[in-house]
């Protein structure tokens, strides 16, 4: 297992290395330029139908030096070798926006994105476990329908329409009023609450966006456990099980359950990075200051350093959580043996 780690560790430095050559590269070659807006863009680009010609030297002027702070003026090949130089000391540089350090404002907000995506997880394998054994072991019958039919019409529901709806029908919009529109905490918060009532806040500031960014999760992993329950079903050693008398609960929970959970912990390696993407979203809509809300207004405001430090945070976290599936894999089917040949 210790090779194994090692070696896997070792694979994940190029491939690393690879997803920030290209998120550097998309980031550099979008339109729109940082120096630009901090400039003075609305001038610039008004240069052409009627500001002088010495107003429009001084846009350029002021463009030019701040291209020249940001290093923007320098070659891509080395702007990027620059940039990696930088993350080996964690140095991710300064917002273009506020001037504040990057790394204080990932430090600020990578709990939040974090435990959304845990608790998402969570409730995913929750809810998707239980009700693929149903679907599985009550197969073609009405309940199985009924949750076939409701996992397809979550599946196919985009998180922007449901997550807007859910503002408008349940969170004091134009009907009722049972969760809060966002945030993470109520308005008269206090550190003097205890303990239960903090956690009470925030677990109903926090229950529409985890099942909004869970839903389609559970949705389509139901129906990966339904399938893989089936194909367990039809096997022989099933029928060997049945013939020696065993119970049908101790054949499927025990047999027939654990074989069914290999493809659903590599699925996991799949839905990490969904989320992370779906936080973007969702913590837009509900005002959660985590990275996703981050992320969206660096982007909008070209500053490239937060995008480039959140893209680097995402893919590691990422390339972490492909990394635990493969591990995972070990505990539910012993006959994994990693770095070890049979």
């Amino acid at each position: 297992m210790g090779a194994y780690l090692i070696q896997r560790f070792l694979l994940l430095i190029p491939t690393f290395i690879g997803v920030t050559i290209i998120s550097f590269l998309i980031m550099r070659l979008a339109p729109g330029d940082p120096a630009e807006l901090r400039a003075g863009g609305g001038l610039r680009g008004a240069g052409e139908s009627g500001i002088s010609t010495e107003k429009r030297g001084v846009v350029d002027q002021a463009v030019a030096q701040w291209r020249a702070q940001y290093g923007l003026d320098k070659p891509l090949p080395v702007q990027y070798a620059i940039w990696m130089e930088n993350l080996f000391t964690l140095n991710f540089g300064e917002s273009y926006k506020d001037n504040q350090p990057v790394v204080d404002k990932i430090r600020e907000r990578l709990p939040v994105t974090v435990k959304l995506n845990v608790l998402s997880i969570l409730l995913v394998y929750l809810v998707a476990i239980p009700l693929g054994v149903y679907s599985a072991t009550h197969s073609y019958s009405i309940g199985d329908q009924i949750t076939t039919l409701f996992a397809f019409v979550l599946f196919a529901l985009p998180v922007v329409w449901l997550g807007t709806m859910a503002i408008v029908f349940l969170c004091g919009g134009d009907f009722y009023f049972v969760f809060p529109p966002g945030g993470l905490t109520s308005i008269d918060y206090s550190t003097d609450w205890s303990p239960w009532r903090k956690l009470k806040d925030q677990a109903w500031h926090l229950f529409l966006p985890v099942l909004m960014l869970s839903y389609a999760g559970f949705a389509g992993l139901s129906r990966y456990m339904r399938s893989g329950m089936l194909e367990q079903l039809r096997m022989d050693f099933v029928q060997t099980a049945r013939s020696k008398g065993l119970s049908e609960s101790v054949v499927i929970y025990k047999h027939v359950l654990r074989n069914s959970l290999i493809p659903m912990v590599t699925i996991l390696a799949g839905i990490l990075p969904g989320l992370i993407g779906g936080s973007v979203i969702v913590e837009t809509i509900f005002s959660i200051p985590g990275l996703g809300q981050l992320g969206y207004e660096a982007v909008l405001a070209r500053d490239f350093p937060v995008v480039m430090a959140l893209f680097t945070v995402s893919a590691l976290l990422t390339l972490l959580g492909i990394l635990l599936s493969d591990l995972l894999l070990a505990v539910v089917d012993p006959r994994i043996a990693f770095g070890r040949r049979q």
